[in-house]
Order: C-alpha cells, then sequence, then structure tokens
C-alpha cells in the first residue's frame, strides 16, 4: 500500500478545434489553465488535476488516449468542449480509451453578458452545443462515463467530480489488488464461492493461496521485541480490560506475521477461516481488526470478494474520518416498527468505525477449537452508511448496496463480548431485507460511512458490473421487476 490518492492524477482535456483560429485557441487554452487551477486546489478533488494540451484534431486526441492508457499515474480523464469539437475525431481516440472518463458539461462563464456578447464571444464560449455535440459520441459508443453538469467553481460540481474521482481511484486499486487466502472457504457455504478468473478479468483482483502452516511458522519467528513495541501501541490507543497478556502478544505476532506476508507478497487483503488454524493457537481476532484499521482489505470464513471490497472501499475513502469495516448481519430487533439488525461478527470488526475508545478483551470461542483469542470490543458510531455486497451470479458479478442508518445500541449487551454495531435498514428492515435477499446478498458485506451509493454505482459502471441499489425509495415490486431485466440485460452484454 505505498501509493495513496496524491499520487494519482486526472488529465483535463479540453475540446476545440482548427477553426477558430489562433486567437481563439489561445483564449481557450487559458481559460481550461484557470478552470484546471481551481479544480486541482479544490478541497472536495483529493487527486491532482492535470490540464493537457486543447485537442483540435483526431491524431491529437488519439495520441492522448494511447498515452493515458499507459500512464500508470493517470486515472481517469475529465472531458470538456470550450467550443464545438467535431465528435467524428473523437472516435478513433474514445474507442480506444481504458481510463474512466467523466464528461463534464460546463463553460468557462457562468452567465451571460449583455453589452459584452458579439459573435466573437459565440464562437469563443460554445460548451451549450460542444457538449451535446460530444454526448452524443459518448452515447453512439456506448461509453461508459459520468456526466456532470454545472458551473465548475461550484462547491456542488467539485464536490461531485471529487466523488467521482474517488471511485475512478477505487477502480485503479481494484485492478492492482492482489488477495492472500490463508485456507480455502467454510465448508458448505455456497456464497462466499466464487469464478476467481472472472473477479480477475471483471475486478482485476488476483486471489491466490498460501498454507496456513507458512503463516504459523512465521508466527513463531517473530522477535519478542517487536512484540514489545506493538504492544506499547496497543496500551496508548486502546483500553486493556485483560490481565491476560499473553493471549494479547500472540495477536501481536500474528499482526506483525501476516503484515510480513502480505507486504513481501504484494497484497492488500487476505481472508482467512477458524476451519484451518493449521499451527496457530488463537484465530487472530485483534489482529484482523488492527490490520483492517491499517487500510487492509479482509474477509472472514474464506471470504476473498468482501476482503477485496473492503480494501477497495478503504483505498476510495483514504483522508476521510467515518471508516470502514468487513461486517456480517448478525441478528435481528424485530420489534413492530422499530426493526433494527445488529450486525457484528466472531471477532473482525474494524475499530475505524467505533464511537468511543475500543477496548482488549479476551474471551472463549466456541468454534475453532484453539486458545481464547484478544479482540477489541466497541460499540459502532451512529450515522448515515452503506453495505456493499459482491456476488457471483455465474459467468458475471452483482453488486448490491444498500443504505442504512447506524444508531446507538437499543442495548448494553454486557455479555457479548465483540464489537457491534445496530442499524436500521432503509426503507425498514422488512422492505430491505426481502430485497437483499431477493438480489442474492450475502450475510457479509463491506460497510461505510464514507462511501456513497452514488460513488459504488460509478465504481460498477468504470468496471462493468451490475449494480443494484436498495435505499429510502425501493418498494419490492418494483426491485423484483429491475432485477429481472437487469438478468436480461446481463445475458445478452
Amino acid at each position: 500500500m505505498e501509493k495513496s490518492l496524491r499520487d494519482y492524477e486526472f488529465w483535463f482535456v479540453t475540446g476545440s478545434q482548427l477553426l477558430y483560429g489562433p486567437e481563439t485557441l489561445a483564449q481557450v487554452e487559458e481559460h481550461s489553465r484557470h478552470i484546471v487551477s481551481a479544480l486541482d486546489t479544490s478541497v472536495y478533488t483529493p487527486c491532482r488535476i492535470i490540464n493537457t494540451p486543447v485537442m483540435k484534431s483526431g491524431e491529437e486526441i488519439t495520441n492522448l488516449v494511447k498515452e493515458a492508457n499507459y500512464n500508470d499515474t493517470c486515472a481517469g480523464i475529465i472531458v470538456f468542449m470550450h467550443t464545438f469539437s467535431p465528435s467524428k475525431m473523437w472516435i478513433d481516440g474514445l474507442s480506444r480509451l481504458q481510463k474512466p472518463f467523466c464528461h463534464l458539461h460546463t463553460q468557462f462563464n457562468r452567465k451571460i453578458p449583455d453589452l459584452e456578447i458579439d459573435m466573437d464571444f459565440m464562437n469563443l464560449n460554445q460548451s451549450a452545443h460542444g457538449d451535446r455535440e460530444h454526448g452524443f459520441i459518448g452515447a453512439r459508443l456506448r461509453l461508459p462515463r459520468k456526466i456532470i453538469a454545472g458551473y465548475w467553481d461550484d462547491a456542488s460540481v467539485q464536490k461531485r467530480l471529487g466523488e467521482w474521482m474517488r471511485s475512478a481511484y477505487g477502480a485503479s486499486v481494484s485492478k492492482n489488488l492482489s488477495v492472500m487466502r490463508f485456507g480455502d472457504n467454510m465448508r458448505e457455504v455456497a456464497v462466499t464461492e466464487g469464478d476467481k478468473v472472472q473477479a480477475q478479468k471483471a475486478f482485476g483482483w488476483k486471489v491466490n493461496t498460501w498454507p496456513v502452516g507458512e503463516l504459523a511458522k512465521v508466527i513463531d519467528d517473530i522477535p519478542e521485541s517487536d512484540v514489545d513495541s506493538l504492544l506499547d501501541e496497543y496500551k496508548d490507543k486502546y483500553v486493556f480490560r485483560t490481565d491476560n497478556i499473553n493471549a494479547v502478544r500472540y495477536q501481536a505476532k500474528e499482526e506483525l506475521a501476516i503484515v510480513h506476508l502480505l507486504d513481501q507478497n504484494g497484497c492488500d487483503a487476505f481472508a482467512n477461516t477458524f476451519e484451518d488454524l493449521y499451527g496457530m493457537d488463537q484465530l487472530p481476532g485483534l489482529a484482523s481488526q488492527r490490520l483492517m484499521e491499517k487500510g487492509y482489505g479482509y474477509g472472514g470464513e474464506g471470504d476473498w470478494k468482501t476482503s477485496a471490497m473492503t480494501r477497495v472501499v478503504k483505498a476510495m475513502s483514504e483522508g476521510m474520518t467515518g471508516g470502514c469495516s468487513f461486517m456480517e448481519d448478525y441478528t435481528l430487533d424485530l420489534s413492530l416498527d422499530d426493526e433494527l439488525s445488529l450486525g457484528a461478527h466472531m471477532l473482525e470488526v474494524c475499530p475505524t468505525i467505533a464511537d468511543t475508545k475500543p477496548k482488549i478483551e479476551v474471551h472463549p470461542l466456541s468454534i475453532g477449537g484453539k486458545s481464547p483469542p484478544a479482540r477489541l470490543v466497541f460499540e459502532g458510531k451512529p450515522g448515515n452508511a452503506i453495505l456493499i455486497s459482491v456476488v457471483d451470479m455465474g459467468g458475471r458479478f452483482r453488486m448490491i448496496v444498500h443504505d442504512i442508518e447506524c444508531v446507538k445500541p437499543t442495548l448494553a449487551m454486557p455479555n457479548l463480548p465483540v464489537a457491534r454495531v445496530m442499524w436500521k435498514p432503509l426503507p425498514n428492515l422488512l422492505t430491505g431485507s426481502e430485497c437483499w435477499i431477493l438480489a442474492g446478498g450475502a450475510h457479509h458485506a463491506t460497510l461505510t460511512y464514507d462511501i456513497t451509493a452514488s460513488q459504488m454505482k460509478d465504481f460498477a459502471r468504470i468496471l462493468g458490473i451490475e449494480f443494484q441499489h436498495i435505499s429510502k425509495n425501493t418498494c419490492i415490486e418494483d426491485f423484483e421487476n429491475r432485477l429481472m431485466i437487469s438478468d436480461l440485460y446481463w445475458k445478452l452484454m
């Protein structure tokens, strides 16, 4: 995880043509530099925005697209038609484009002037119909694209652009993501299975297995001095509620060992299962929570899809403070008109979603057959969030996103020794649950307070993945019809 958001850039591409002459083109270039300077320094744009020369011919456009495709730091292009730029000269370039594409429909001037408007002004400021010409060719070529309309200096436009940039960055992270599996999936579980070849084709995820015995050997070889240093960090960040320091020390060894193997093999996400702990004393609990806190993806019970998605979302939300975690629907409160879901897992919930300072505790675990593991215990914070599930539909993947409202837990639950978060699914638990189940949503998900359903839709569009959204406006009949139409569409694709 060496690169971050600011290591990537988006190329701002302004369209025009040679028809208008050098004086007009010089003004177009000046205006573009001004817009890019404002966007690049905006608090809403998380990556660099780089101005490129004004595009005046098909050859220039094709050469720029080729360069963007092979530039590893270019995460996408933002296109703006300052004047009328005939779209036939864009066909070759756009047909070759392999990077995310945003069409910004704006213009340099906010208002129409009165005395200053003449034919020279009209020839220079033609975005109103120049962008429509460009919009046609995008539709004609069936290009996946984000369209943002509005004045470039408005916060609302910059905010939408910044959100899309995070989605495009997430696609770049996804395309370069390697997932380390310790052991296989939990036995007989269907939803955590999946086609790894298709996943690499669709998402870029490279999913491979490492022997659990190799991890156990690395754990045994961790120096005690390294464990001492990590325990000092634990004492600074968390509240100790255990005298079983040996259990905590073992989790520290697991954390250091997993990080060593992940970094050594270029992996940013991992999955394990309580059914394969060969040579280990504890199921990694605190260790897995800590690794998610550092930005790695994690999936329990061998769930590599949720592990990969959690890593991608953590990358997309870099610099934000809401938090993101591997999550599981655990049990329900079906009180009439006040239904809630309690999310948790055996151990592995990321402390970035904690409402208060997490506590380190050690408790027995009734499955796995190993020593009682140390874990962080806390309540999740209130706030708006989404749940994201990626499922294999056979030959393709479906992404399901569910809007939820996290609430302060209604019960103390003093005998539940795991991190937990409680939420109200939208539009309500019953409708939301029926739609989730209709769509085939998994019992595992990625929970995020920072990234929105709209951003995940952009991410899915960029990668060509089916997207289904359950929101406050969802009704079961419409959702079921949408699923049927979607099945027909994706079978034809």
